[in-house]
């Protein structure tokens, strides 16, 4: 097999970016010829992904691994990409002008994720998470008549500028301590050298980079302003695809500690519960669905944590499983976001009232959706909570796991305040009726049927991700 091929999706992705970026530079471009373009290219994009799944091998001089880890995770992100894309039918959040470079800027973004996830060479893993976090600065702006929300593009830029100074810091102490940048021979020198200050803090600062990318507390203050200031689309794709690469890097550099260090094992404990009880808590006062569901991430980033800092092969299989749940639990309600305010506009929790008249299907893929971020039987939402709990049981922390179904149960009320507000209030006044095309229809109840179907049967998915993970030196 010729080495080319391991690079397969990545070459798909860039190729999909230069159709947009020709797209970008003729001076009429139809709205709706891009978006058949997109949807298309996502589709191929994410079959090719799967098609490639179980390729194994290394690229660029050993700095760029692909082996079942890697390509799990970008499956998820081109899952994600696709969702996105399927939902741009009515991309009214973004300036007409702008969308060749909107779907430009996507694909762009997504390869760098790819990229991100199969990086294990330090400097790589640098450039990949600029040139997706870069991609993301530019996206969030477009908006269409955002002189508003042009604080939120600014904010989001300044935080993720400091978070990638913190985090080149880091780099910089890990490789003064292993004298080298290679991951592999870093999981050598590394456990034998925590006893030294300077490891942890280059760990920890490391880690900080990916953090803010999981909008994990206390490097989630971009959230909220971005989720909020930012087209629905474009929060979307933060919300969902680029928090899995988060996460998978998140698994890489914890699991290179190889659980020798106490003292990060209980920075890392203190994290994922002021991550989880901060979100949950500021989250019950918000009237913006989009701000809800940023404080819920930031809380979720807590959840997930709890297996990635058990440090063994089932807690990071509970984490890659919990993300993949929690990318499509968030999609579904982001879904469910974009059709209702299809003008673009920013959804208030109030005008939910009366949904369950006006879109049965979309109301009961929202319900199902919270029920799945709360952690309610039969969902995935819940099957992904049990894992992590179990893992963390497994390793003796009772009260972490007690703190985490506290959260839980707080994240309940607001959940169903969301869900109240579609199924029994009414209306102040008539709202616009919901359109619904047959694409999202049928959207929808795929995301229904995979709610309960991989909350009700994990154990394909389970094994997938203990095999994922059981590939990580």
């Amino acid at each position: 097999m010729m080495k080319w091929t391991l690079f397969t999706p990545e070459l798909f992705y860039v190729a999909m970016a230069a159709v947009f970026f020709v797209g970008s530079l003729q001076r009429r471009v139809d709205s709706r010829r891009l978006y058949r373009w997109a949807v298309a290219l996502a589709g191929v994009g994410l079959v090719v992904s799967v098609a490639c799944t179980r390729l194994e091998g290394f690229l660029f001089f050993d700095s760029y691994k692909v082996d079942l880890f890697s390509q799990f995770f970008k499956v998820l992100i081109a899952l994600g990409t696709f969702f996105v894309i399927l939902v741009c039918s009515e991309l009214h959040g973004i300036d007409p002008r702008k969308h060749a470079e909107f779907y430009f800027l996507l694909a762009v973004c997504t390869l760098a994720m790819m990229m991100l996830v199969s990086a294990v060479e330090l400097l790589t893993i640098y450039i990949a998470l600029e040139l997706s976090s870069y991609s993301l600065y530019l996206m969030v702006p477009m908006r269409h008549r955002a002189d508003r929300y042009v604080e939120s593009g600014i904010k989001y830029f300044m935080v993720g500028a400091t978070a990638s100074a913190m985090m080149i810091f880091g780099l910089s102490y890990l490789f003064g301590m292993t004298h080298t940048t290679y991951v592999a021979e870093m999981v050598r020198v590394l456990p034998g050298l925590l006893h030294q200050p300077a490891a942890v803090v280059g760990l920890v600062l490391t880690l900080a980079g990916f953090f803010f990318k999981q909008a994990l507390f206390p490097f989630h203050i971009w959230a909220p302003d971005v989720y909020q200031g930012a087209a629905n689309q474009v929060t979307t794709y933060i919300a969902t695809a680029s928090k899995m690469a988060a996460a998978a890097m998140v698994i890489r550099f914890v699991g290179l500690t190889t659980g020798q260090s106490e003292a990060l094992i209980q920075l890392l404990v203190v994290l994922s519960v002021l991550s989880m009880t901060f979100g949950n808590l500021v989250a019950i006062i918000q009237k913006d669905i989009k701000r809800l569901l940023a404080y819920s991430s930031i809380a979720h980033a807590g959840y997930m944590l709890i297996g990635i800092l058990c440090m063994t092969q089932r807690g990071y299989a509970s984490a890659v499983y919990y993300a993949m749940a929690y990318l499509i639990m968030n999609f579904a309600c982001f879904m469910v976001v974009i059709k209702v305010a299809d003008d673009g506009h920013n959804l208030q929790i109030k005008e939910l009232a009366g949904l369950h008249k006006r879109s049965p299907l979309l109301a009961m893929t929202l319900m199902l959706a919270l029920f799945g971020l709360a952690g309610i039987p039969p969902t995935l939402g819940f099957t992904g909570k049990f894992l992590v709990f179990a893992a963390a049981l497994e390793k003796g922390y009772l009260l972490l796991v007690i703190i985490g179904m506290i959260n839980a149960t707080i994240s309940l009320y607001y959940y169903l305040i969301v869900i109240k507000a579609a199924y029994l209030l009414e209306p102040v006044r008539e709202y616009p009726p919901v359109r619904v095309d047959t694409w999202t229809r049928i959207l929808s109840i795929v995301l229904v049927i995979a709610m309960i179907y991989v909350g009700i049967f994990p154990d394909r998915f389970v094994a997938l991700s203990e095999a994922a993970v059981a590939v990580l030196p």
